[in-house]
C-alpha cells in the first residue's frame, strides 16, 4: 500500500510499513530521491530564520542537511552520530529512542563540533518528526554545548506531532490503521 503526499507543492508516494498489529506508517526516505531533497531544501530555508549552524542526527536527513547548507552557502553543519568514533575526543550525548528504532540509542558530537555549536544560533534540522524523541536529543546536545536553537524544522511531521507550534514543516504525515486508512 502506499500513500500520496504533497511537500509543499511536490508529490511523493510513500510505501506503508506495519508498526504495530493495528498501525502503519509511510516511510519518507530521502536516500537517493535529489529531486525531493533539493525541493524540501529550498522550502524549509524560505521559512528559516537567521541562523549560524545546522544540526542533525544521523542518518536520513544527512542529504537534506547537505543540500540546505549548499543552498545557503553554508560550508558546514554538524551530524550527531549514533555511534561514539575516536576522533570526537571526549563528545557530548542524549539518549534517544524513536519510532523506527527498536531500542533505545545515543547520539554523539564530538568536541569540534560542540566548539562549531557554542554560542552559535543553531537550526535543528529533520526529516520527520514522529515522537519528537530525536528532536528532544538534540535540542539537548545544543544546550549541553552552549548553543542557541534559533529554530527547529522538518520536512513531515507525523501524526500528532503536526500540531505541534514550536516546529515547522512542509506537511503532515498521517498515522495508518492495518488496512491502510488515515487514522
Amino acid at each position: 500500500m502506499y500513500y500520496e503526499i504533497d511537500i509543499a507543492g511536490m508529490k511523493k508516494n510513500l510505501k506503508l510499513f506495519k508498526v504495530s498489529d493495528d498501525l502503519q506508517i509511510a516511510a519518507f526516505i530521502l536516500y537517493g530521491d535529489v529531486a525531493i531533497t533539493m525541493h524540501a531544501a529550498k522550502e524549509l530555508l524560505a521559512r528559516a530564520p537567521e541562523f549560524d549552524i545546522m544540526l542533525t542526527s544521523a542518518s536520513k536527513s544527512i542529504p537534506l542537511i547537505y543540500e540546505m547548507a549548499r543552498q545557503s552557502g553554508r560550508n558546514d553543519y554538524v551530524v550527531a552520530l549514533k555511534a561514539q568514533k575516536v576522533y570526537m575526543g571526549e563528545p557530548l550525548s542524549a539518549d534517544v529512542n524513536s519510532i523506527t528504532t527498536f531500542e533505545r540509542q545515543k547520539i554523539y558530537i564530538g568536541e569540534d563540533d560542540v566548539e562549531k555549536l557554542r554560542g552559535k544560533r543553531v537550526l535543528i534540522v529533520d526529516d520527520v518528526i514522529s515522537t519528537g524523541q530525536s528532536l528532544s536529543a538534540l535540542e539537548k546536545l545544543v544546550e549541553k554545548a552552549g548553543g542557541n536553537i534559533v529554530a527547529k524544522m522538518a520536512v513531515l511531521a507525523e501524526g500528532d506531532s503536526y500540531d505541534r507550534t514550536d516546529i515547522t514543516v512542509l506537511g503532515k504525515l498521517p498515522l495508518f490503521d492495518a488496512e491502510g486508512n488515515i487514522l
